[in-house]
């Protein structure tokens, strides 16, 4: 890690295991906070999720703990540990912490410096608040699906990415608690944050709503240039049926494109919607004639605003990422060691050696309590009752 960690201090109370607000948790640990899982004991954990071992980057620098909220003393136990606690993540339907006694309400009377964010999917109020969703469901809702090109069927296609969950929701859930910490550290106060996933898909898509909002526009596929209009911003397949992506949307790269493809005849063409159906030919025909690796080692270097459409295992094997150090080791007590991303968010942690990974069943519940308070005892007679794990 780096000397200083940004969030080193800070401890977050995370209930979710998957979704927007596990990603949420994954950057702020990845910044140094303390993030401490809550999950309820193995044979009261009903319908919630436990991610492979390797999802979410393995909860690495995470702690653990296992509580019965619907117990009293379990949820009593939760509420020992908010009073110490900077932050709080949940992602339940909205209502359920209020019901549970755990909600912003009840840990602001122990803590009122707390920063309790509740993630979900349309917000805590409004006539979506109640659906369930999942990131499919928020892109089609802000417009991403809409505008993201069509299938064969002539339907919206299924998203590489669950952007959703990792930018529009984890991310937007980030952001606004750094904010929150930042005015708190100002104010003293803490406070409630509404994160909707869907309004955040609303943000991602801001440059095209609000081209409706001011003139009216009713963008789609191939309503402009970031969206398919142009040949000069699309993806083409090369001798190897491997594929390049093309951005060369300002002019200068579009000429220097245009020049090393043999096309100069389209050079004065580029927005010319009548010339498009044959610059994309002319593209094509140039690009099948030599492999996509071929292609990049003379354009990428030479501004033209190419790249390669990569596979999972050839971005893992990229020369520029390993050197970058975007990836790091991990080690499980049972899967033994395996690579994963590593915290390549600018500013984040680095990561030492292997990074230890734990198995689901191991836990800090008796560590976490004692430093809330509790006795040894105490602590023997709740994992007796089933109250904590």
């Amino acid at each position: 890690m780096t000397s200083t960690p940004a969030l080193d201090g800070i401890t977050v109370l995370d209930f979710a295991t998957v979704g927007p607000a596990a990603r949420c948790s994954r950057i702020l640990a990845d910044y140094g906070a303390t993030v401490v899982k809550i999950g309820a004991p193995p044979k009261k954990s009903g319908v919630q999720i436990e991610p492979a071992y390797y999802a979410y980057s393995g909860s690495r620098w995470m702690k653990r703990i296992r509580l019965d909220l619907k117990a009293p003393e379990g949820k009593g136990a939760f509420l020992k540990l908010a009073e110490q606690a900077d932050v709080v993540i949940e992602s339940f339907r909205p209502g359920v912490v209020d019901r549970l006694g755990v909600g912003f309400a009840d840990v602001s009377q122990v803590n009122p410096k707390i920063i309790y964010c509740s993630t979900s999917g349309y917000g805590q109020d409004g006539p979506a608040s109640k659906w369930a969703g999942h990131d499919i469901n928020y892109l089609a809702m802000g417009g991403f699906l809409h505008c993201s090109g069509r299938r064969a069927d002539g339907g919206p296609p299924i998203p590489g990415a669950t952007v959703a969950d990792s930018a529009a929701g984890g991310m937007h859930a980030a952001i606004a608690i750094l904010a929150a910490l930042l005015r708190r550290a100002a104010t003293g106060k803490g406070e409630y944050l509404d994160v909707s996933v869907a309004e955040g898909v609303l943000s991602l898509m801001a440059l095209t709503v609000d081209q409706h909002l001011a003139v009216g526009a009713d963008p789609g596929p191939g309503h402009d240039i970031l969206t398919g209009r142009y040949a000069c911003y699309d993806t083409y397949a090369c001798a190897d049926d491997k594929w390049l992506s093309v951005g060369a949307i300002e002019p200068a790269f579009y000429r220097n494109l245009c020049k090393a493809l043999g096309c100069e005849q389209w050079l004065e063409h580029q927005l010319d919607d009548e010339s498009q159906d044959r610059i994309r030919e002319d593209f094509r025909a140039a690009f099948r004639t030599r492999d996509r690796d071929a292609w990049v080692a003379d354009l990428a270097p030479n501004d033209t605003c190419v790249a390669p459409v990569y596979s999972i295992p050839e971005l893992a094997a990229d020369a520029h990422f390993a050197q970058r150090g975007a990836f790091s080791e991990a080690e499980h007590a049972e899967h033994g060691k395996f690579r994963q991303v590593s915290p390549v968010l600018a500013g984040m942690n680095e990561v030492e050696g292997a990074a230890p990974v734990r198995d689901s069943s191991v836990t800090d519940t008796d560590e976490m309590l004692r430093g809330a308070g509790y006795s040894a005892e105490e602590i023997e007679r709740l994992r007796g009752e089933g109250t904590i794990a």
